[in-house]
């Protein structure tokens, strides 16, 4: 019982909300046919119909019906909508409260009140203000679903390292992060993004985290297409924090440790080299540099699987050691004060928050409110961060002004 009054209020402010900005809507549509206000009419009540009968489906049906990249394209749609419409209500309510004020004052001002005052109409400029501000986001968001989630685009950096073996001097990195298989929807745009990256022919590929959302049988679907990912000096990946289960419910202890095994063989079957707290020593013309893989470590409240020492234990001879480590904040907490002879950490985990504005060296996004280094290359000193900004997407899916990313670093020797 108190489900369906939870429900119902919701509902019954959604209403508020479709009315209100409806209102608006007629208003700005005064003077057309009366045709163009019935199709209005149908199509903004039908969505609400539609999203009402989601609502209570999802909330007294059956739970399996919703399932991975389906249910979150269904409720980012329910966002999008009223999100779009919270957005106009701002600005319809502000001129409703103007017109409120001045009925008031004129009242109060009149020198023999009549007992009412006159009625002030709805300010247009304002109302077509609103509805504009109600289709921004609308526009904004819908457009990133549909172009931006799989627009994928190059990064690429030249570092310069002092210790670099003349053999690996112009070495190529590419790095692919933050898949979230769980939430494609567009397998031949995805297949599209990994035959970008082969074309580019690096040397080397890291994978640096977050394979699936919640599940391994998430990437079942995309196992033929990841693993096609091939370079000469091999291919390598970590763990990030999703790849643990730890946001999904199970029913037993067992059932979320055999999904993680499934994970690590997920990664055996891509061809993937998974390292889990250890290292590896790649050989070029009798010489060699040592990479690293931490499993996920974050800062704050996210999972604390790595373990940097093991990680670390019998690459100290080597000249140059690069990093995997899945969270960008692992490098300040841990990597540079315990570590200054890691040279470089790849990591990804933030997406650039799927939002934000770059323009040349400009970039601004809401995840650097939430990370210190959060997207591009990053240099305290000698050591190096490089963030990538993802591959996939989480929760929305697509991305606005923060397209997926396909990194190339090419590493040099410093003279």
């Amino acid at each position: 019982m108190q489900k369906l009054m939870v429900i119902a209020m919701v509902m019954a402010v959604l209403l508020l909300m479709d009315y209100y900005v409806y209102q608006g809507i007629l208003f700005v549509m005064q003077n057309s046919s009366d045709q163009a206000k019935k199709i209005v009419r149908y199509l903004y009540w039908g969505l609400t119909v539609v999203s009402f009968l989601v609502i209570l489906i999802y909330n007294l049906g059956d739970p399996e019906w919703f399932k991975g990249s389906s249910r979150s394209l269904i409720f980012t749609g329910l966002f999008i909508n009223y999100f779009s419409k919270f957005f106009a209500i701002l600005f319809l309510f502000t001129d409703d409260l103007i017109r409120g004020v001045k009925w008031l004052v004129d009242y109060f001002k009149s020198p023999e009140p009549s007992g009412k005052g006159e009625p002030i109409t709805r300010t247009e400029f304002l109302t077509k203000t609103a509805l504009l501000a109600g289709t921004v986001p609308l526009v904004a968001m819908s457009y990133g679903i549909i172009s931006g989630a799989h627009d994928y685009r190059f990064r690429r950096k030249t570092i310069y390292l002092p210790n670099l073996p003349k053999a690996f001097d112009g070495i190529t990195i590419g790095q692919v992060s933050d898949i979230h298989s769980g939430s494609f929807f567009n397998k031949t745009a995805v297949k599209g993004g990994v035959e970008m990256l082969l074309r580019e022919k690096p040397d080397i590929i890291f994978f640096t985290g977050d394979l699936v959302n919640n599940e391994t049988k998430e990437v079942r679907d995309y196992i033929n297409i990841f693993d096609k990912l091939h370079a000469p000096l091999g291919v390598y990946s970590t763990t990030g924090n999703h790849d643990y289960g730890d946001y999904a419910t199970w029913s037993s202890a067992e059932a979320k440790k055999k999904n993680f095994q499934d994970l690590i063989a997920a990664h055996k079957q891509m061809g993937y080299d998974l390292l889990m707290n250890e290292n590896r020593f790649i050989k070029v013309d009798n010489e060699q540099i040592a990479i690293l893989g931490n499993e996920n470590w974050g800062a704050g409240r996210f999972s604390k699987y790595g373990d940097l020492d093991k990680a670390y234990a019998g690459s100290e001879e080597a000249p140059v050691k690069l990093l995997l480590s899945h969270d960008p904040s692992h490098w300040d907490a841990q990597v540079r004060p315990q570590h200054p002879d890691i040279d470089l950490m790849f990591a990804g985990h933030t997406h650039g928050f799927q939002f934000g504005v770059e323009l040349g060296d400009f970039q601004w996004s809401p995840a650097q409110y939430a990370y210190k280094q959060w997207a591009g290359l990053y240099q305290q000193g000698e050591q190096y961060l490089y963030v990538n900004r993802g591959f996939g997407y989480i929760g929305y899916p697509g991305r606005v002004g923060m397209p997926p990313e396909l990194t190339i670093i090419t590493l040099k020797r410093k003279a």
